[in-house]
């Protein structure tokens, strides 16, 4: 599980709650300075909010973290930082997202992806607790925002770009396969059955990549197009490496001696 927020009762459980898998990461909401830089990937320009003049789509609380969030795909989280636990409460008790953002490089990427609190799983005495959540939008950010305790920003939301050229679906078999082939290969990893319904497949079979960079890649990604044939070069190629990595695994406790394996 993750990071920090304070604790509310009768929060009621979504039809869409699910048992979402614990993450096990070292990615606790990094203490993330109010003027920590914005680490541009998209946009030409990020100035800190210092009035109320300008308001893009809205002002969003920011939690960074060493992960990235897809759309529609779920976040345990433990909440224990104060500040963290003020910006939970506030989300809970008027029903606000809260965006996700990657800590890269001492400062927070530009693009994150907001989520929603489905419900509080546990709480303790001392205001920490249990939460589970589910990423919703993804967001781009405008400006920062030092108005309260926590990091905030003025962000605007966005999709995909309209795409002329429809995914081909043999291109959108060999990525679902790859992402089975994958989850076949870490059997100690609780993956998710991904939703091969969404619209938005590749962020479901996303959830099986821990490169947090090539995820944030994938995040930014304006068509399913684009999406699809990267995961579809991306798992071959890392169920390959993983095969080899297992088959020296097995090798060492006996002789040292091995042949190397081909590379698909």
């Amino acid at each position: 599980v993750i990071e920090t927020a304070t604790a509310t009762e009768g929060r009621r459980d979504t039809p869409a709650t699910r048992a979402p898998r614990r993450v096990s990461s070292n990615a606790s909401a990094a203490p993330i300075p109010l003027d920590a830089p914005v680490r541009n990937m998209l946009l030409p320009s990020i100035r800190k909010r210092s009035d109320n003049t300008t308001m893009p789509d809205a002002v969003l609380p920011l939690f960074p973290l060493g992960l990235v969030l897809f759309p529609r795909t779920s976040l345990p989280l433990h909440i224990f930082e104060e500040r963290y636990k003020l910006m939970m409460n506030e989300c809970l008790e008027n029903g606000r997202e809260f965006g996700v953002v990657l800590t890269v490089e001492k400062g927070i990427a530009s693009v994150g992806c907001s989520a929603r609190i489905d419900r509080v799983a546990k709480t303790y005495d001392d205001g920490r607790m249990d939460i589970e959540t589910t990423g919703y939008r993804r967001f781009e950010i405008a400006s920062l925002d030092e108005h309260q305790p926590y990091l905030s920003g003025e962000v605007s939301y966005f999709d995909d770009d309209f795409d002329l050229s429809p995914t081909p679906d043999s291109l959108i078999h060999k990525a679902i396969a790859g992402y089975y082939a994958i989850r076949a290969l870490k059997s100690g990893e609780d993956l998710p059955d991904p939703n091969l319904n969404d619209h938005q497949i590749s962020f479901q079979l996303a959830q099986a990549i821990t490169d947090v960079h090539f995820r944030q890649t994938l995040l930014m990604s304006r068509t399913e197009s684009d999406r699809i044939k990267r995961l579809a070069e991306y798992f071959p190629l890392t169920a390959a490496r993983e095969r080899r990595k297992e088959h020296f695994r097995t090798l060492v406790p006996r002789n040292g001696h091995a042949r190397l394996l081909p590379s698909s």
